[in-house]
């Protein structure tokens, strides 16, 4: 029997809080996309208070990269590439893109979340969403130039056609060419999209 003096309503930090929190987070983000999930919410559907969803996973980045079972927030890794400037950039992104891939092999969720997107319109929604906040406007932030979101854009739009090209659809050459081919075919381009006329 519970004493008079038990606590009620939100639940402190035990053993199932954050499969809680990453379970209502995992519903939010498809069904209100990234932009339309806030941590009160998650932390309001999982019966805690925001404090702890801070607590285990940060930001509202960080709790996406988690609920989708991300090895890592891609946040923080575009801050760390970005973080040098703009010299250099595209063959940088090319470079950790593409090593990120390597690294996980077949067992990547960033594959799954890519070809769910393709063929799921709020699964391309949330991505978009994420990819905008989280890495888009990261990139555009570094960018000296006009038009820095488009350039942002045009980048993502290299990148994503690397990863179905070499992850998704495996075309050969693509498949067997080493990280260093693909950083000096690509890198230039990036890097043109970035700081380039056109």
């Amino acid at each position: 029997m519970a004493s008079s003096g038990s606590r009620t309503g939100r639940r402190p930090g035990d053993s199932g809080t954050r499969e809680a929190i990453l379970a209502a987070a995992a519903g939010h983000f498809t069904e209100q996309g990234f932009r339309g999930t806030t941590v009160r919410a998650v932390a309001t559907a999982a019966g805690v208070d925001p404090a702890l969803v801070h607590h285990y996973f940060g930001t509202k980045d960080g709790l996406f990269a988690a609920s989708m079972a991300l090895p890592f927030n891609p946040a923080d890794v575009v801050a760390r590439v970005v973080e040098p400037g703009i010299d250099g950039l595209g063959e940088r992104l090319v470079r950790t893109l593409l090593g990120v891939f390597a690294q996980l092999g077949d067992a990547n969720p960033m594959l799954a979340l890519l070809r769910s997107a393709a063929a799921h319109p709020p699964a391309a929604q949330m991505l978009r969403e994420f990819l905008g906040e989280a890495v888009l406007d990261r990139v555009a932030a570094a960018v000296d130039a006009d038009r820095p979101q488009l350039r942002a854009a045009l980048c993502a739009s290299q990148v994503v056609g690397i990863l179905v090209a070499r992850e998704v659809v495996a075309l050969p050459a693509l498949v067997e060419a080493d990280i260093d081919t693909l950083v000096s075919a690509y890198g230039p381009t990036l890097q043109r999209y970035l700081t380039g006329e056109f």
